[in-house]
């Protein structure tokens, strides 16, 4: 199986145990990872959010596998959207 099959066939659940070893060095249950494990842990979250996640979070990886960084501003526009569900101003409360 070549690299990007490997990755597409990542599931959301797998991931979010790959986030969680390469940000803890510990699997959910608590197993400690190896520092083998460690390095192909962060290997393969940076590949899936290359390739995979659509993220909307600050620092995230490119398709090209570089770092990407949103803007203060960015992040404004993305949060100003419409999913809001009221705006209060303080005379309000």
């Amino acid at each position: 199986m070549n690299i990007d099959n490997l990755v597409q066939n990542i599931t959301p659940e797998l991931f979010e145990r790959l986030q969680y070893g390469a940000a803890t060095g510990k699997w959910p249950d608590g197993t400690p990872l190896s520092d083998e494990q460690k390095q192909q842990t962060v290997q393969l979250v940076m590949l899936y959010q290359a390739k995979v996640a659509q993220s909307n979070e600050q620092f995230t990886i490119g398709a090209n596998g570089e770092m990407v960084q949103k803007t203060k501003a960015q992040l404004q526009k993305e949060f100003n959207s419409d999913n809001e569900i009221a705006r209060f101003s303080e005379h309000d409360l």
